[in-house]
């Protein structure tokens, strides 16, 4: 996401010439025409665009530059800071009823990956606020809601809710007592949906607020459908007053109009971002890492709390001292190469790199392929040949080449 308004974002700038002072209209006149036309391409509302552009416009214009900052420096700290107030500013995270149970609803158009989200949100509750979260089925709508959820349920090891048939308002009511006296201290409501917003539908959710009396309201949207997702949010934020929304899968080719349009239009912020299929593809959405991003100035913040959340520290400490003692084989070289993998597709790390390094790598071969091979060849070696690479010769190498099912040059060290 937001891959070709950061190209065109990026491209712009680099014209933007002139030394130190003020930025004047004249200088940004065509550069704010070109953020202009960069945010449409995006799928950005039209309305939120125009508005947009004047703020950066009246805060740009006028705007007195250091020593040694250029004026295209001058116009990107601005762009970037009008990005993150467009967003939200700061993420407020989610907050955790002190006295007891904190009960969280659920809700969405039926396919913007609800129910899923759920099981994402439950393990992320788990993992960063030691959490000890109950999944609730009262969507009974669709046939295969409840099992599914069971499924999620079970695969995380989570607490769920359910029975056979029912009104969700009591379902609901009946899950949040039972989650009190098992001691569950966060109860997450999913609830039904609907191919498009109605009244019945929108008569179920209020009833089902007015029994469990959640402490937050989610709104789940598909970040696929751009502007429909902006609609729908204000719908929705119409009738049961949202506390934020969870934009999924930002890991596609979405071109990022939801995200930039949905706190303007409706004024609930975007708290988390779907960037996976995995059950741990779930994050806190900060819209000052993501104004980064598409300026091309990348997320090392991120990046660094990815490693530390999915790298084994202590292993990674392991293999420094190793490096250092010059003792580091091959077996240590397959645990590196596993624990990079954990944090995701070689390509999306890269994006987070700053200082422009993510365009500099654009070209580069980043398949994820390359590390799997890598990998099938190390364990097709003995456990003497990890530690004696250098005596590998003739039928060794034919043999490792046939495990691995690559080819005796790459064996070599070449490519395959």
């Amino acid at each position: 996401m937001f891959e070709s308004l950061s190209q065109r974002l990026t491209g712009l700038f680099s014209k933007l010439t002139g030394g130190s002072g003020k930025l004047t209209e004249d200088s940004i006149k065509d550069a704010v025409r070109e953020v202009k036309r960069a945010l449409l391409e995006a799928d950005v509302s039209l309305d939120v665009v125009r508005a947009f552009t004047q703020q950066v416009k009246e805060k740009a214009v006028g705007k007195e530059g250091l020593k040694g900052v250029t004026h295209a420096q001058q116009f990107i700290k601005v762009v970037h800071d009008e990005l993150t107030a467009l967003m939200g500013g700061d993420n407020p995270g989610l907050a955790f009823d002190a006295s007891g149970t904190t009960v969280l609803m659920m809700v969405g158009l039926q396919g913007s990956g609800k129910t899923t989200t759920c099981g994402k949100l439950a393990l992320w509750l788990r993992r960063k606020h030691k959490k000890n979260p109950m999944l609730v089925a009262a969507d009974v709508q669709r046939p295969a809601a409840i099992e599914q959820l069971k499924v999620l349920g079970k695969s995380l090891d989570v607490p769920v809710y359910a029975e056979e048939g029912g009104r969700p308002p009591k379902i609901c009511q009946r899950a949040v007592e039972q989650a009190r006296q098992q001691g569950c201290d966060v109860v997450i409501l999913d609830t039904a949906g609907r191919l498009h917003i109605d009244e019945p539908l929108m008569e179920e959710l209020e009833a089902v607020k007015s029994a469990a009396k959640p402490h937050h309201t989610f709104l789940v949207a598909d970040s696929m459908t751009g502007q429909d997702a902006v609609k729908s949010s204000a719908a929705f934020h119409g009738r049961l007053k949202l506390s934020g929304v969870v934009l999924t899968k930002l890991d596609g080719d979405a071109r990022g109009g939801a995200a930039l349009s949905i706190r303007h239009v409706t004024g609930a912020p975007v708290v988390f971002v779907g960037v996976g299929e995995k059950l741990d593809a779930l994050e806190l959405f900060h819209p000052e890492r993501m104004a980064g991003r598409v300026l091309g100035m990348g997320d090392i913040v991120t990046l660094v709390e990815e490693a530390q959340d999915k790298v084994d520290q202590d292993e990674a400490r392991r293999l420094t001292e190793r490096m250092f003692m010059k003792s580091f084989n091959l077996d240590d070289l397959l645990n590196q190469l596993e624990q990079v993998q954990r944090m995701g597709p070689i390509k999306d790390l890269v994006k987070k790199l700053p200082g422009g390094l993510a365009d500099a790598m654009g070209d580069a071969d980043l398949d994820d392929g390359v590390i799997n091979r890598q990998k099938a060849m190390i364990q097709s070696m003995t456990s003497w040949e990890r530690i004696n690479p250098d005596e590998i010769h003739g039928q060794r190498r034919q043999r490792i080449a046939r495990g691995s099912g690559t080819s005796v040059r790459a064996a070599r060290g070449g490519r395959t």
